[in-house]
C-alpha cells in the first residue's frame, strides 16, 4: 500500500458490474473472492485478477436486503456508482463491511452546515458554517465551527432530499435531512462536493426507507399529527385541535398502533417517530 494507506477492512464475499460506461449488462455474474477496503480504495479480488476502486470515485451507494432473481444467490449487497458504472459487493458481513465504508469515505469530511434551517415547520434565519463529519455506529456526529454538536440518528431521520441550491454565492448540492432535536422535527441542511453530499444522504436514507407507510389517515388524525410536528405540547393538543381528551387519546392509541407515534409516559405523552414526521412534512407542504 501507498504511504498514508490503512487497511480497514478484509472480508469474502462476491462482486458483479451491473452497469458499464452507462448500460446495463446482460451477462451477471457473481464472482467470488475477497473485498479489501483501505481508507483510499477498494480492491475486488477474484481468480480473474483484481480491480481498484478509488474512493474519491464513488459517487453514491445503496443497500439492497432483498435482491431480484437476476442476481439472487445473496443475501444483501451494497450499489456502488462510479460515474457511469454501478458494481454490487456482497462481503459476508455487510454490516460491519458497510459501517466501516461509510467512515471511509466521510470521516473527518469538512461541509458547509446550516443548523437548524427549519425548526417545526418554519424556515430559519441560520447562517451557511462549516462543520466536519464522523459517522459513530448508526449516526453521523456533526461538528460545528462555532462550537454546536448535532447528532443524526439513522432511525431518526424522516426524509433526505437532495437539491441543488445557491450557498455561499454559489450553486451547490444540497442534503436536507430532516430528524428531531429534543422532541421538535428540525431539518438540517448540509453541503459539500457533490459525492460528499450524496454518500451523505445515502447515509442516513436507510432511517427515511423505515419512515415510509402507506397510511390512510382520517381529518382529524392528521389534525393531530401536524398540531405535534408544529411543536405543540401532547397535553395542550386537546385545546388546540379542540377535541375531547378521550378523542384524542383514541387518536394517540391509532397513531401508536400504525407505528407514527412513540409513548413516551403511560398517559397522554407522546412524539412523533421519523414515519410521523414524514407524513406531517408532506400535509404541511401540501397546504
Amino acid at each position: 500500500m501507498s504511504d498514508g494507506e490503512q487497511k480497514l477492512a478484509d472480508a469474502k464475499g462476491k462482486f458483479v458490474q451491473v452497469v458499464k460506461d452507462g448500460r446495463k449488462r446482460n451477462d451477471i455474474d457473481w464472482r467470488a473472492g475477497r473485498i479489501i477496503l483501505s481508507n483510499k480504495r477498494l480492491v475486488l479480488v477474484s481468480n480473474e485478477g483484481k480491480r481498484t476502486i478509488p474512493l474519491s470515485k464513488i459517487t453514491s451507494i445503496t443497500g439492497r436486503d432483498n435482491v431480484n432473481k437476476a442476481i439472487a444467490k445473496v443475501s444483501g449487497y451494497l450499489s456502488l456508482q462510479v460515474g457511469s458504472n454501478v458494481t454490487l459487493i456482497a462481503p459476508q458481513d455487510i454490516e460491519g463491511f458497510e459501517s466501516k465504508l461509510y467512515s471511509a469515505l466521510l470521516d473527518q469530511t469538512v461541509v458547509l452546515v446550516k443548523h437548524p434551517a427549519v425548526e417545526g415547520g418554519v424556515v430559519q434565519d441560520t447562517e451557511w458554517e462549516k462543520g466536519r463529519l464522523k459517522i459513530d455506529g448508526d449516526s453521523v456526529d456533526l461538528a460545528i465551527a462555532s462550537g454546536s454538536f448535532v447528532e443524526l440518528e439513522v432511525d431518526d431521520v424522516g426524509s433526505a432530499e437532495l437539491k441543488t441550491k445557491t450557498v455561499t454565492g454559489k450553486q451547490r448540492r444540497v442534503a436536507e435531512i430532516e430528524h428531531t432535536v429534543e422532541g421538535t422535527s428540525v431539518e438540517t441542511h448540509v453541503s459539500g462536493s457533490k459525492s460528499d453530499v450524496s454518500v451523505l444522504a445515502s447515509f442516513v436514507r436507510r432511517g427515511e426507507q423505515a419512515g415510509e407507510v402507506d397510511v390512510e389517515l382520517s381529518k382529524e388524525e392528521n389534525e393531530v399529527l401536524m398540531a405535534l410536528y408544529t411543536g405543540v405540547s401532547p397535553f395542550q393538543i386537546p385545546d388546540f385541535v379542540g377535541m375531547e381528551i378521550g378523542q384524542v387519546e383514541e387518536i394517540y392509541d391509532r397513531l401508536i398502533e400504525y407505528g407514527i407515534l412513540e409513548p413516551v409516559r403511560t398517559r397522554r405523552e407522546v412524539q412523533l417517530e421519523a414515519r410521523g414526521r414524514s407524513i406531517a412534512g408532506e400535509a404541511v407542504d401540501d397546504q
